[in-house]
């Protein structure tokens, strides 16, 4: 298999295992963080569609992140478990400090953290390290995305 293909199939396969941990995690109540949700109502404010339009825009996403674990893997000339697993921590170190902070000064529909929800914008902000939809969200988040790394690491190192 040509590592065009490895990436796509790989990277896609981790992407649907991804967002499958995250969001198990959130139907078990170990976090109120639902990533899909959140990106799909950034399109549209019907809570219903924004589950199916978050979720393609999470799985891109993850395409997205996928290429770039690739990208790594090619530039250090290999990849494994232990090395994916380490883009992992670094993906979610970004996500939770950087990423979902930011987001309500673009998001239509999520409140601040200095101003309280209004008619339109009803979406609690997730804080610093997400720390808004539990105190668990920082650790469900971070063992998806090493197992994410972990996964396409081995998977595409193969």
């Amino acid at each position: 298999m040509s590592g065009g293909l490895r990436w796509v199939v790989w990277g896609f396969v981790s992407t649907v295992v991804l967002t499958a941990l995250l969001s198990g995690s959130q139907r078990m109540r170990l976090t109120r963080l639902d990533l899909p949700f959140l990106l799909g109502t950034l399109v549209t404010p019907d809570r219903d569609r924004a589950k199916l339009y978050g979720l393609g825009l999470h799985l891109v996403a993850g395409m997205v992140f996928s290429g770039l674990y690739v990208a790594v893997f090619i530039a250090w000339g290999r990849a494994s478990w232990w090395l994916g697993g380490l883009l992992g921590m670094l993906h979610a170190g970004f996500v939770l400090m950087l990423l979902l902070p930011s987001l309500p000064a673009v998001h239509p529909r999520m409140a601040t953290e200095s101003q309280d929800p209004t008619d339109v914008r009803t979406l609690e902000p997730p804080g610093f390290l997400a720390l808004h939809y539990g105190t668990r969200t920082p650790l469900v988040a971070l063992a998806a995305h090493v197992a994410f790394g972990a996964m396409l690491g081995a998977l595409y190192g193969a």
